[in-house]
C-alpha cells in the first residue's frame, strides 16, 4: 500500500503524540521498589509453604496500578470503590488473560507491614498460598506517608 507524503506529513503530529503517550505510560509502568518486595514476598510465602511461583503479570499490575491509585486519591480500602468497574472487568481491561482471579487490598506503613497484615488475615493469606493460581501483579501508592496496596492473583489462559 501507498500512501502519499502529504498524507504522511498530515499524520505526522498524531504519530508523535501517540509515542509519546506511549513512551509516557511505559515509564509510569515502572515496578516500584514496594512492589517489587511485596510480589518476592509473596513468592518467598509459597516457597516456603512448597508451592511454586507466581509469574509477573504486567497486565495484572496495570490494573492493581490503577486501582491502588483509587484507593489512594480517596484514602480508603476497598475492592470495588464507588463509579468504579469490578475486579473482573478492571482486569480484563488492563489485558490480563484468565480463568480464575483474586484480590487482596490492604493500606500501611511499608511493604513490610503491608504484607504481615496479608498474612494475618484468613483470606488474604489463602489468596497468597493459592494453588491454582500461577500469576500476580501488585499496585502500591502512596498517601500521606501510607502505602495502598493492591495484589492481583491469577490463573492465566
Amino acid at each position: 500500500m501507498r500512501i502519499p507524503a502529504a498524507q504522511c506529513i498530515r499524520r505526522l503530529p498524531a504519530l508523535v503524540t501517540l509515542l509519546i503517550l506511549f513512551a509516557t505510560s511505559a515509564l509510569g509502568q515502572k515496578t516500584s521498589d514496594a512492589e517489587r518486595q511485596l510480589f518476592n514476598s509473596v513468592n518467598q510465602e509459597r516457597k516456603a509453604h512448597g508451592l511454586s511461583p507466581l509469574k509477573y503479570d504486567e497486565a495484572l499490575a496495570t490494573a492493581a496500578r490503577a486501582h491502588a491509585q483509587r484507593m489512594a486519591e480517596q484514602g480508603t480500602i476497598s475492592h470495588q470503590l464507588p463509579g468504579e468497574p469490578n475486579l473482573l472487568t478492571r482486569a480484563r481491561a488492563a489485558g490480563a488473560h484468565f480463568s480464575w482471579i483474586a484480590e487482596n487490598v490492604d493500606e500501611g506503613p511499608n511493604a513490610s507491614a503491608v504484607h504481615q497484615s496479608f498474612m494475618k488475615s484468613p483470606q488474604h493469606r489463602a489468596n497468597i498460598l493459592d494453588t491454582d493460581m500461577d500469576s500476580a501483579g501488585i499496585g502500591v501508592a502512596e498517601r500521606n506517608g501510607q502505602l495502598y496496596a493492591v495484589e492481583d492473583f491469577s490463573k492465566a489462559k
